[in-house]
């Protein structure tokens, strides 16, 4: 089992930035992807990036390009996500999550979810 923790939610002014960080414990080298998603609230969970366990490898959902950059560091099972130029439409409830398979890295098709984090960004 894998256990993934979130941290680095809050309440940003439009424009500003936050450092999401989930910290994941257990069969860690069993994830290879690492992904971060989100929901607002009365709407369906959404894809926002991946990486792959090479770290070579990054997805992003287009409306978050150029201004989230997804990283990790396998040596202390660590995934962040730092969020620039943040939008209004960006709050949401910020999830972490881990996939087993190496395929279709933009699916909600996850094994493994953390508790989630609130990002609210206000006008």
């Amino acid at each position: 089992q894998v256990q993934l923790v979130e941290s680095g939610g809050g309440l940003v002014q439009a424009g500003g930035s936050l450092r999401l960080s989930c910290a994941a414990s257990g069969r860690t080298y069993s994830m290879y992807y690492m992904g971060w998603f989100r929901q607002a609230p009365g709407k369906e969970r959404e894809f926002v990036a991946s990486i792959a366990k090479n770290v070579d490898n990054t997805y992003y959902r287009d409306s978050v390009k150029g201004r989230f950059t997804i990283s990790r560091d396998n040596a202390k099972n660590t995934v962040t996500l730092q969020m620039n130029s943040l939008k209004p439409e960006d709050t949401a409830v910020y999830y972490c999550a881990g996939r087993r398979s190496p395929v279709i890295p933009m699916s909600l098709e996850y094994d493994y979810w953390g508790q989630g984090t609130q990002v609210t960004v206000s006008t």
